[in-house]
């Protein structure tokens, strides 16, 4: 069997989700095409680091990332750092040869993405940035459904994403809430997420129409080097600015003649990760939501007037990757297992040579929707998104 080595920079929640996901991508995925080896990883000390590689199981550790991006023996370089790293960590290991995963939002401006995408250009490596949400198995058969016709034309699509862990203004300040870290809030990210589920399922966003709020505008300085979000415990009595949303709502037009609605917050106390989409169209309709993960609602016309309603299907081997997972419908799938299916994708994708879904060009399209929310909420108007052509790597007018 053969074997590919990870080099992982970034030892927080993610580079725990990832490591997970590395160890158990051939228990799920058997015979795998490519079996990881967590080979080493960077942490902003050598003592975190040390810590990160005997927690994670790595076999070595270092506090410089670049020597992970210039050792010969990596393969993969795993970017789950904080967003003002991501475009200087990938373009090097685009640069030294590395295949690259990095975590969303892909860069916190439109011109880091822009230049992140343009490092892939004529190169052979796989590029992926991790919005494994659409990964989740319903939300796969969501999209099955959309492409096989089952609810006829998409007229609207509606999402949110709603969180309360940050709701408590003595939460402290995670790198999150700063501007010259995270380049935005909400928007960047968990709206995002949303985003990329509405790119997913229903297509191009052309032009949007938004409002974004900061309600509360300052936050309690950290007092350990962790992010402890939205852990009051951790947090000192300094009080410092927030310079990026905490809330966001956008009215959407889509290229192919949808309209919906995207909305996205953390001040919504009882929502943990209150991920939700309601799609309607001429034949039919679906609901899903992340808290019940392993639940689809749908609705079909074609099912008569006397038995019409939201009915539901419960995910497991007769649907995407189900039989990979578990035996048996509504066993219980995790956050974990969309990384798992994230990560057996990104490797399927390097064994066979072949690209994967969503890339460095997807990251950098959710980036420019991201600028105009942003830059629509400042002017109170519709603002158009421009889209990639991924053949010229120009910017064209959505049509």
């Amino acid at each position: 069997m053969k074997t590919i080595n990870v080099g992982l920079i970034g030892g927080g929640f993610m580079g725990k989700a990832h490591s997970l996901a590395y160890s158990a991508v051939p228990m799920f995925f058997w015979p795998a095409d490519l079996v990881p080896v967590k080979k080493v990883i960077a942490e902003a000390t050598d003592a975190l680091a040390a810590d990160a590689a005997a927690r994670f199981g790595f076999e070595r550790s270092t506090s410089d990332w670049r020597t992970i991006v210039n050792d010969p023996d990596v393969d993969v370089i795993d970017i789950a750092t904080p967003n003002n790293l991501h475009a200087e960590i990938a373009i090097a290991a685009l640069e030294a040869g590395k295949h690259v995963i990095c975590e969303k939002p892909l860069a916190r401006t439109v011109e880091e993405a822009g230049a992140m995408y343009e490092a892939t250009r004529g190169l052979d490596q796989v590029h992926m940035v991790a919005f494994n949400y659409r990964r989740t198995p319903a939300v796969a058969l969501a999209k099955r459904y959309i492409d096989e016709g089952a609810i006829g034309d998409v007229l609207n699509f509606r999402a949110t994403y709603l969180q309360d862990w940050s709701a408590d203004p003595a939460a402290p300040l995670s790198w999150r809430f700063q501007k010259k870290v995270a380049g935005s809030g909400a928007v960047g990210d968990i709206g995002s997420h949303i985003v990329d589920l509405a790119r997913y399922l229903v297509g191009e966003i052309s032009s949007v129409n938004s409002l974004t709020s900061t309600f509360i505008n300052q936050r309690p300085v950290q007092a350990a080097g962790a992010d402890s979000l939205g852990n009051a415990k951790g947090a000192s009595s300094e009080l410092v600015p927030v310079d990026v949303d905490d809330e966001v709502m956008t009215l959407v037009k889509f290229a192919g003649g949808a309209v919906g609605s995207l909305e996205a917050t953390r001040n919504a106390w009882g929502r943990n990760n209150f991920i939700t989409f309601e799609i309607h169209g001429t034949e039919g309709s679906i609901y899903f939501n992340y808290e019940n993960r392993d639940e689809l609602q749908v609705c079909f016309k074609s099912d008569g007037a006397d038995r019409r309603g939201f009915r539901t299907v419960y995910t497991g081997p007769n649907h995407p990757n189900g039989e990979s997972l578990w035996p048996i419908p509504a066993l219980g799938i995790g956050y974990g297992e969309t990384k798992i299916i994230e990560a057996h994708d990104f490797f399927t994708a390097i064994a066979g040579g072949e690209p994967v879904r969503p890339d460095f060009g997807d990251g950098y399209q959710t980036a420019l929707i991201d600028e105009a929310i942003l830059t629509s909420a400042d002017s109170g108007l519709w603002t158009s998104v421009p889209l990639l052509n991924r053949e010229t790597g120009k910017l064209e007018p959505t049509s």
